[in-house]
């Protein structure tokens, strides 16, 4: 009797612990296979998310038109597709009191329209987040599976514009 009783309090403690813990699959995605944070933004509340097509409608961050000011960092990543080949992602990550927060997603199509290979993703640097407003990074990539990567630089200036092309060095 005490056996099984010992055997079925670590049942419970396995499941329970089990059932406590976030599934390792929700933390990140297999498919996601290179993530950079880096870049500074920031806001008056008022303006709107990154966004990369006209909609027709203009976005803004705050309809309602209580101004809060917001800031955060952007983050950039790659999603490896079922033919082997990726998307790129890039996010504004608002800094709140709860913690980070999605402020935007959008896809950058100039690189889905090469269907690349992405090897990597590097930050401008490796200090963090920095203090001036912007992001640089670069993604190296291959159009042609046995042949070398090429560079491309995603660069957001102090206005929100986003540039995507070809590494020159």
């Amino acid at each position: 009797m005490v056996v099984r009783r010992i055997l079925m309090t670590t049942v419970f403690l396995i499941g329970w612990s089990a059932a406590a813990l976030p599934a390792q699959d929700a933390i990140l995605p297999a498919s996601v296979i290179f993530a950079t944070s880096t870049g500074y933004w920031e806001d008056d509340g008022n303006a709107p998310d990154v966004e990369r097509a006209p909609t027709g409608a203009e976005s803004v961050a705050n309809p309602e038109g209580k101004a809060t000011p917001r800031h955060g960092y952007y983050k950039l990543f790659a999603v490896r597709q079922e033919d082997r080949t990726s998307k790129v992602y890039l996010q504004q990550i608002a800094q709140t009191e709860t913690g980070p927060a999605i402020a935007s997603t959008v896809e950058l199509q100039e690189f889905s329209d090469l269907k690349p290979y992405v090897t990597d993703i590097r930050p401008e640097n490796s200090n963090g987040i920095i203090k001036e407003p912007g992001l640089f990074a670069t993604i190296y990539l291959k159009t042609d599976p046995n042949a070398e990567p090429d560079g491309w630089t995603v660069l957001i200036d102090e206005f929100g514009d986003i540039t995507v092309e070809k590494a020159t060095n």
